[in-house]
């Protein structure tokens, strides 16, 4: 449940629930097959079928040691979300618990910030789908766009059932493409077939200047690249309060995250690599295009194409999902307007949903008329809020151990593994991320837009803080 929803009722007429998650009028509608594959598809985005090319560009061999030590870092962050879960599964989630542990504000920028960060997420990748859909047909981009926000929004509305079908289709995709490609690799590797089979070997991880052919500075300068690949992993988080049986399926879920990452992520790179050298990516190009060519298959530029093509409409589909529920949370906490608590006869947040969806087609718009710097500056914006996201929950879930050592609270069923020394290390290893965004002058952009969203946020709340005191006190 939310913070205020003990005193209150669901739009005048159901009863606030219980601290399970009960009341607050979504349908559990997520089931353990659904849940799996929305936190496999989390993790595997554009960021490993695109991005990866400039990464390998920068760090050769050695990039496959970034994202095993990045992605320990991200399971330590999903065990420490995994034990708030079990504590409170709630749909607003880590915007709930920065509420409580931190602090109403730190609630109303992590909501607000969260939001902010699908949206403008899903303004880019519905626009990227638009791209990818002209190298098959010769539509015009904004039609392409304009049809994939209107059938995605249509099927967030209709039920979250719905959603998490079209999550799940979505992730297979992505799923078996990766591993397509692992087996294929394997396959020259062992038997030597198809054009790359004469040259692949394990060697190639260190016969090519080295592990580390940029140096160790190198490699440390990915890991940005590499944390952003990771990004909307924690959207498991945000289906708690529709998930069947959420005490089971989350803990699953999130239990799953080191062989998601060992298997799609460092797995995948080993055999790419083993095949094709280092050398022969570049930034902008796909690694598996590029390996695709280098093995003299030409169906894999159009494989990838439709491999990126879903994975750009899952991140829209997913943004459609988190933005309704979000300022849901923070309607019903007073920290946004109250149009937004209302749902349909299917639980869906109609009024969060369509006007998230509706800046969604305004930015396609702007994107496609004036597609300059400005709007890139808006876009990069993404990374450091989506880090944002995952800071509260480290911070609210060493809050949360601490009070439930000294009795004050409920221990969780789910406790995070060495916590909360993992939550330590996974806070500095972020705020070193961020650091080396600012050193990055590539990067560096997407720190121009925090100051001035942050004195936003800031005015917003002094203003709500006035209006309306009690907003700004955490009840539960």
């Amino acid at each position: 449940m939310t913070s205020v929803q003990v005193d209150k009722q669901h739009d005048g007429s159901e009863a606030a629930g219980t601290a399970s998650g009960e009341g607050e009028g979504y349908q559990r509608g997520l089931g353990a097959r659904q849940i799996q594959m929305i936190a496999i598809g989390g993790a595997i985005g554009t960021g490993l079928f695109l991005g990866a090319g400039k990464a390998i560009s920068k760090a050769g061999p050695s990039l496959i040691l970034a994202y095993a030590i990045a992605g320990l870092v991200i399971f330590f962050i999903m065990r420490a979300l995994g034990e708030l879960l079990m504590y409170r599964p709630v749909s607003g989630s880590f915007s709930e618990y920065a509420r409580e542990f931190v602090g109403p504000f730190a609630g109303f920028v992590t909501g607000w910030t969260y939001w902010l960060f699908w949206v403008v997420t899903g303004i880019t990748e519905v626009t990227a789908a638009a791209t990818y859909m002209t190298y098959w047909w010769n539509i015009p981009q904004w039609v392409s766009a304009l049809v994939f926000t209107v059938i995605l929004y249509g099927a967030n509305l209709i039920s979250v059932k719905l959603f998490g079908e079209l999550e799940f289709w979505f992730s297979m995709v992505k799923v078996t493409a990766i591993i397509g490609m692992i087996l294929i690799c394997a396959g020259i590797l062992t038997i030597g077939f198809s054009d790359a089979g004469d040259t692949a070997s394990m060697t190639l991880l260190w016969s090519e200047g080295g592990f580390f052919p940029q140096g160790i500075g190198g490699t440390v300068m990915t890991l940005q690249i590499v944390m952003f690949a990771f990004l909307a992993v924690e959207l498991v988080g945000v289906t708690a309060g529709e998930s069947k049986d959420p005490k089971v399926t989350l803990p699953k879920a999130i239990n799953t995250v080191p062989w998601r990452i060992a298997v799609f992520y460092v797995g995948a790179l080993i055999m790419i690599l083993s095949v094709v050298p280092w050398t022969h990516f570049k930034p902008g190009i796909s690694p598996f295009v590029a390996a695709f060519e280098q093995m003299g298959l030409g169906v894999g530029a159009a494989i990838v194409n439709f491999v990126v093509l879903t994975a750009a409409l899952s991140s829209c589909n997913s943004g459609m999902y988190s933005t309704g529920r979000m300022l849901r949370d923070l309607a019903l906490n007073g920290q946004g307007p109250k149009l937004f608590t209302r749902l349909t006869k299917s639980g869906t947040p109609l009024i969060g949903t369509t006007f998230s969806a509706g800046l969604m087609l305004v930015g396609v718009w702007i994107n496609y008329q004036w597609p300059g710097d400005a709007f890139d500056k808006v876009v990069s914006f993404a990374t450091i809020s989506g880090m944002w996201a995952w800071i509260m929950i480290l911070v609210s879930q060493i809050r949360y151990r601490a009070k439930a050592d000294r009795g004050e609270l409920p221990q969780s069923e789910f406790k995070a593994p060495g916590a909360p020394f993992t939550s330590w290390f996974a806070l500095l290893f972020i705020f070193g991320v961020i650091v080396m965004m600012g050193i990055d002058k590539e990067a560096r952009v997407s720190l121009y837009c925090a100051p001035l969203w942050a004195l936003i946020l800031g005015v917003s709340y002094l203003v709500l803080k006035a209006r309306n005191p009690e907003n700004a006190a955490f009840k539960r």
